[in-house]
């Protein structure tokens, strides 16, 4: 056999991340393409990223084209592996297996990863096909330990998982409900003279999708106002020789962040997520999500890359993180790793001049603190007026797992650090 057929299946690029888009083919049906070089481009709500080939051959086939959807370990496209082109591999696979063989990118999982399926005590291996059949069709370690396997040394194939699935069960069928009537599709929409239509796709339609999401939690914004003229002050007198000092520009953000992980590691119960099976998810380590436009104008989307233990990190540290992940946001260079993981997340809409909002949780962490922008205000102190540079902070949270109370004593202690300055002595 001279050549064998490699699908380029879609990865699970994170947590809870069950599709994604194909945002761009780097190759064109018929071009040759090395091993890991990269190959197509995917979107999901959590990051874009390129998948690197599975093998090196000849692309022969795109499956799924730009801009549609494709679900988890999936497949993409077909590559025509040549004979000795790629690694050699250890162990061949059954025939009902190898037909293509499935061959997935670096970031899921490859056959040569997961031994052929034996008994060892009472735990049983399986492999990258079986387990992706199961994934995808929900079955528990348990049904999939349930079925015998047909191949050698009882190993459980692909098709002992699917004649599984097609065997009918014991447990008698709930009888039957009075079918409801289909629901009318929904008329195409029309276009006027004067209009035109653009398809929800791509990241646009990634982040309507997580807004649906976030809307079913039940939230409630509360606001103060702060007075931050001795931050901008102190940003004042040191923003150049921080950038000549440090390399990096002295923005407010990295202030904000400063303060709200100081502030998480005060009040935990702000810093945890209400997990689907009801159970309040704790985390030691404080994750702060910061909201990135994309694009010259920030009209292409938004992506939130998450800055790590910043409850440990300095202001320095903290801006050179900031400075590095918006520069990796916008030069579509994050890896999913980077996405995953965040604990809050903090937007500061005040950067194009925003006064006041109510942001948007990004779900199911518990909260999401909104920074506005800074104006130069007539105050009453002491009795006299006078000109202080004030802003709002806006927090939504999550009111299932937060009382009112905490939340309206957890953004005063947000407030107080930055009004005290404190935390950066």
């Amino acid at each position: 056999m001279n050549s064998m057929a490699v699908e380029i299946l879609m990865p699970e690029l994170g947590e809870s991340v069950h599709e994604g888009t194909v945002s761009r083919w780097l190759k064109k049906e018929g071009d040759f393409v090395k091993e890991d070089e990269p190959v197509v481009e995917i979107m999901t709500d959590k990051v874009n990223t390129e998948l690197p080939s599975p093998a090196t051959g000849i692309l022969s086939k795109i499956l799924i084209k730009e801009g549609d959807l494709v679900e988890v370990f999936h497949a993409m496209g077909i590559i025509e592996e040549q004979a000795g082109a790629s690694k050699p591999v250890a162990q061949t696979p059954p025939p009902d297996e190898a037909k293509p063989a499935v061959i997935a990118p670096a970031l899921a999982p490859s056959p040569d990863e997961e031994p052929v399926p034996v008994e060892n005590g009472d735990k049983r291996w399986f492999t990258p096909v079986v387990r992706a059949i199961a994934k995808e069709q929900g079955l528990s370690e348990a049904q999939l330990s349930s079925i015998k396997g047909s191949g050698d040394g009882g190993r459980v194939t692909k098709k002992d998982v699917e004649a599984y699935l097609a065997a009918p069960k014991t447990a008698p069928a709930p009888a039957p409900k009075p079918a409801a009537p289909a629901p009318k599709p929904a008329a195409p929409a029309v276009a006027g003279p004067d209009q035109t239509l653009t398809p929800l796709v791509g990241m646009r339609k990634m982040i309507a999708d997580a807004m649906v999401r976030s809307s079913q939690v039940p939230t409630v914004s509360t606001v103060t106002q702060v007075d931050v003229t001795n931050m901008v002050k102190f940003r004042e007198r040191n923003k150049e020789t921080f950038q000549e000092t440090y390399g990096v520009k002295l923005t407010y953000t990295p202030f904000f962040i400063k303060a709200l992980a100081e502030t998480l590691v005060e009040f935990p119960i702000a810093n945890s997520s209400l997990t689907p099976d009801n159970q309040i998810l704790s985390t030691k380590g404080v994750h702060v999500g910061v909201a990135v436009a994309l694009g010259a104008k920030g009209d292409e989307g938004l992506i939130v890359p998450v800055i790590r233990n910043c409850h440990t990190k300095t202001l320095i540290e903290i801006a050179k993180d900031l400075e590095a992940i918006a520069k990796a946001a916008r030069a579509n260079a994050l890896k999913p790793a980077d996405v995953q993981g965040g604990t809050f997340t903090l937007t500061n809409p005040g950067t194009y001049g925003a006064l006041f909002g109510t942001p948007m949780i990004n779900a199911p962490q518990a909260g999401i603190l909104g920074t506005y922008s800074i104006q130069k205000t007539p105050v009453i102190i002491d009795d006299m007026i006078a000109i202080r540079s004030i802003m709002h902070l806006v927090l939504t949270y999550d009111h299932r797992i937060i009382d009112g109370l905490v939340a309206g004593k957890f953004l005063a202690a947000i407030r107080d650090r930055l009004q005290s300055f404190d935390f950066f002595k």
